[in-house]
């Protein structure tokens, strides 16, 4: 973020960290555990905590990250996948706002010792968020993150994920199939949740069951039954995908393939007539086949069950009120594997930063989108245990766009630059 923008974050909370800081707190009270509750509750700390929160929504942050360090304490909101500083409250409001957000999350007060998970639940104008708090101790003082989700999110189809046509078409294809498995695989982070509820919100309809088990339920949504994995009473995804199988879904999703145990479950169900959605952590598509190879599943029931593979990743936007073209440099253009600029068929955007993306430059993200599908010439490959580079070559060679040339083609397009899609894609050649 420009060096700018971070100065006008500041102003916009300098006047709730001014009169917070007025409170004259002692380092008495400070540790004083039965005044944490009227600490919390005084004026200068809620107003405080409340310019925190509604900053950051009007930031689009996804998340908030309040950290305690030896001499002041760091606010920083992570804002499109990246985390920018906005202020640096006095240290001495540490454990006064720290109080203020377990009072809203209903956390224990008293306990610093060890981490604790709650949830806040904030009305913005005519939006519903949810904030999901996770604390952690640490030398200085309590970490906590307060993790934004929105359920306007949701609203977001297929067709707004940014899909080139070709997959687009695919994936329908593929979750109206009445059976199978349909995986989605990136790191966290990379949309596969938004990519997933895509899906259910374009199945869920009366006429089907529709059963998902999370870690933990991100989003509440009318028609779906959620259930939410528990490890501390052993309730894992195997456990509760085996109870879903006795209340008669048609479409079932299962938050993660962690282990052999889930995949053999997820893979029997789809033998059994059930359309099954899950995600697995791979590089890329085709990794996701030997993934469950590497869990012990047999590549025949590997072949008969899984369709298709997604793979993704998410990456910024330019903001397009002050995108602006420029000519690559020779490094660019070979990144986009052209060898002159004169093969470009419209000029190439650069992020400038204007007072709609805070000076940032970009504004919201975008999906780029790998899928490999289980095609009758690629099932024998897999039988046979080849390698992935092998099993990526040859769905190349039938047209499987990679993530790289996903990339590359929304370079072309305007939509982001070259070194985003450098920064979140592989090239394999």
């Amino acid at each position: 973020m420009a060096e700018a923008d971070t100065r006008l974050q500041v102003q916009a909370l300098s006047e709730a960290f001014a009169q917070a800081g007025q409170i004259g707190l002692s380092a008495d009270a400070l540790t004083d555990q039965s005044k944490l509750v009227e600490l919390a509750s005084q004026g200068p700390i809620v107003r405080l905590v409340d310019s925190v929160m509604t900053e950051a929504l009007d930031r689009r942050a996804s998340d908030i990250h309040i950290e305690a360090f030896e001499r002041e304490v760091s606010v920083r909101y992570r804002i499109d996948g990246r985390c920018y500083e906005v202020a640096q409250p006095p240290k001495s409001l540490a454990l006064a706002i720290a109080s203020r957000i377990k009072v809203m999350a209903n956390l224990d007060i008293a306990e610093s010792r060890l981490p604790q998970d709650g949830r806040i639940l904030l009305s913005a104008q005519t939006r519903q968020i949810d904030l999901r708090v996770s604390t952690l101790p640490t030398v200085y003082g309590e970490s906590i993150v307060l993790r934004i989700l929105d359920k306007g999110a949701l609203t977001q189809t297929l067709d707004q994920l940014g899909m080139a046509p070709a997959i687009h078409q695919a994936i329908e294809r593929l979750i109206a199939r009445p059976h199978g498995l349909l995986l989605v695989t990136g790191p966290t982070g990379a949309g596969k949740t938004t990519t997933l509820y895509a899906c259910l919100n374009k199945l869920n309809r009366p006429e089907l069951k529709l059963i998902t088990t999370e870690d933990p339920v991100e989003y509440d949504i009318g028609g779906l039954v959620q259930v939410p994995v528990n490890e501390k009473i052993h309730l894992n995804f195997s456990t509760c995908l085996r109870s879903i199988l006795r209340h008669d879904p048609d479409v079932i999703m299962v938050g993660e393939i962690r282990d052999p145990e889930t995949a053999r479950v997820a893979i029997q169900s789809a033998m059994t007539g059930h359309l099954v959605f899950s995600t697995l952590h791979t590089n890329d598509a085709p990794g996701a086949v030997t993934r469950l190879l590497d869990m012990g599943i047999e590549p025949f029931l590997v072949t008969s069950t899984v369709t298709g593979v997604l793979a993704q990743r998410l990456i910024r936007q330019l903001c397009s009120q002050c995108r602006a073209p420029y000519n690559p440099n020779p490094q660019e253009l070979a990144a986009l594997r052209l060898s002159s600029a004169a093969e470009l068929t419209q000029p190439l955007m650069r992020s400038v930063g204007c007072e709609a993306c805070h000076g940032i430059g970009f504004k919201g993200r975008i999906g780029v989108f790998e899928l490999f599908a289980l095609t009758e010439t690629l099932r024998p490959l897999v039988i046979d245990r080849v390698s992935v580079n092998e099993l990526r070559a040859k769905a190349v060679s039938e047209g499987m766009r990679s993530l790289r040339e996903d990339g590359m083609a929304k370079v072309l397009e305007g939509v982001t630059t070259v070194d985003e899609m450098i920064r979140e894609t592989q090239d394999y050649e």
